[in-house]
């Protein structure tokens, strides 16, 4: 059984940084195609960025892109999620999602996903 366990959450001041990690267990890793999903209260699960099951191919969000970068770590069974130039609008829970994909193409619906971890809380103050 796949399990995926979120780390690195907390409170920052806009503009600070934060570095997300989701460790995999369950099935091998590198064989897995990571997302990183966010939810603000009251709304949808929001896509954040992906990357495929090497690191050769990310894809970002328009929200994310030249702020968040998403890295991966195949020995050590863990994604990243690096986030820099924090605003207030970046609060949500952050959730780290997987697929079974070995491929190069990206997705950025969460029905894709198989497998999600439990969350952890990012809070921006302005």
């Amino acid at each position: 059984q796949v399990q995926l366990v979120e780390s690195g959450g907390g409170l920052v001041q806009a503009g600070g940084s934060l570095r997300l990690s989701c460790a995999a267990s369950g099935l091998t890793f590198s064989s897995l195609s990571m997302a990183w999903f966010r939810q603000a209260p009251g709304k949808v699960h929001e896509f954040v960025t992906t990357i495929n099951w090497s690191g050769s191919t990310t894809y970002d969000a328009n929200s994310a892109k030249g702020r968040f970068t998403i890295s991966r770590d195949n020995a050590k069974n863990t994604v990243y999620l690096q986030m820099n130039s924090l605003k207030p609008e970046d609060t949500a829970v952050y959730y780290c999602a997987a697929r079974a994909d070995t491929g190069t193409r990206y997705y950025t619906d969460k029905e894709y996903y198989h497998y999600w971890g439990q969350g952890t809380q990012v809070t921006v103050s302005s």
